[in-house]
């Protein structure tokens, strides 16, 4: 039996928790962006959500000893950094342990089995600046909004994981984006395209025409969970489809395709209704961005990915 889908409130309510695990994230990030070798659309940097909470992929070690892993245990509730030659480290996350706290603890732990490192402790795309060294702001924890949000997560990713698999031609892995907070996959036509700034992460994140489709828990500007989907490059009609289900709606605020999370959880089958606004969204873009209709039929299943 299917257990009900759990329900996420809005942004605001739970606000101060949310953005001390965004922060702890970003740390995961920029460990990322530190170590990891440089790839294109700057998967390199992404996350993984695993079974436990958000991971990194393992990471060379700078003194030559093999790899590591670092994760945010939302489930035990720490912070783990993990050696390919079995050392380990684990660091409680919880109510009153700053990021900051956490930040420097696991990067002493880091040093101790993979060597010197530095990385840049500045916080990317949110609305506070102070280093994530020296964080003291970012201290609520409350394990029972973690392990709420960390449920609903689990069932986004499933969704976006099952979008995703049919399609037959370039697409990333089911990211977390510790910057924006979210989940999200991007499938590309093969194509480039003109990045829309010539910012440091849109020149280097958006210069291939692509059809993103994620899932973000809300933030100031839009304190809703929801689904999102968006086309780049996109024409001006874009924003003029009626997508799959009836909920989901063009957020002129956004420039992003939007279904609410309440809406999903209130349907009769909710994995269905959102893998069917992610299939919507694709076929809608497909169609007014002219990609080949071959690379549209994959993501619908033809041919079957197996046979």
């Amino acid at each position: 039996m299917t257990s009900p889908w759990p329900q996420l409130p809005s942004y605001d309510s739970w606000q101060a928790t949310c953005d001390t695990v965004h922060a702890h994230t970003q740390v995961l990030g920029k460990l990322a962006v530190a170590l990891a070798p440089p790839a294109p659309q700057l998967q390199h940097a992404a996350l993984r959500l695993t079974a436990r909470g958000w991971e990194t992929l393992p990471l060379p070690a700078p003194n030559g000893s093999g790899v590591f892993v670092v994760a945010l245990d939302l489930r035990a509730h720490e912070a783990v950094a993990e050696h390919s030659d079995g050392r380990s480290a684990r660091i409680a996350l919880g109510p009153d342990r700053a990021v900051g706290t956490v930040a420097r603890e696991l990067l002493a732990a880091l040093h101790g089995f993979a060597g010197t490192f530095e990385i840049d402790p500045t916080p990317q795309e949110v609305p506070w600046r102070i280093s994530l060294l020296d964080d003291d702001e970012h201290s609520t924890y409350v394990p029972a909004e973690v392990e709420r949000y960390f449920a609903v997560v689990t069932r986004v990713a499933l969704v976006l994981a099952e979008f995703r698999a049919p399609y037959r031609g370039r697409s990333t892995p089911v990211n977390a984006w510790w910057g924006s907070f979210d989940l999200a996959v991007s499938l590309f036509s093969g194509e480039e395209a003109q990045p829309p700034s010539d910012d440091f992460l849109m020149r280097n994140a958006m210069d291939s025409q692509e059809v993103a489709v994620g899932w973000w828990p809300g933030d100031a500007r839009y304190p809703k969970p929801a689904f999102y989907a968006y086309a780049h490059p996109a024409p001006d009609h874009f924003s003029d489809a009626t997508l799959e289900p009836a909920a989901a709606r063009w957020e002129e605020a956004l420039g992003e395709y939007v279904l609410d999370w309440d809406d999903i959880v209130a349907s009769a089958d909710p994995h269905a209704t959102a893998v069917a606004f992610t299939r919507s969204a694709f076929r809608h873009a497909c169609s007014v961005c002219e990609w080949d209709p071959v690379l549209l039929a994959s993501a619908e299943g033809t041919p079957p990915p197996i046979r």
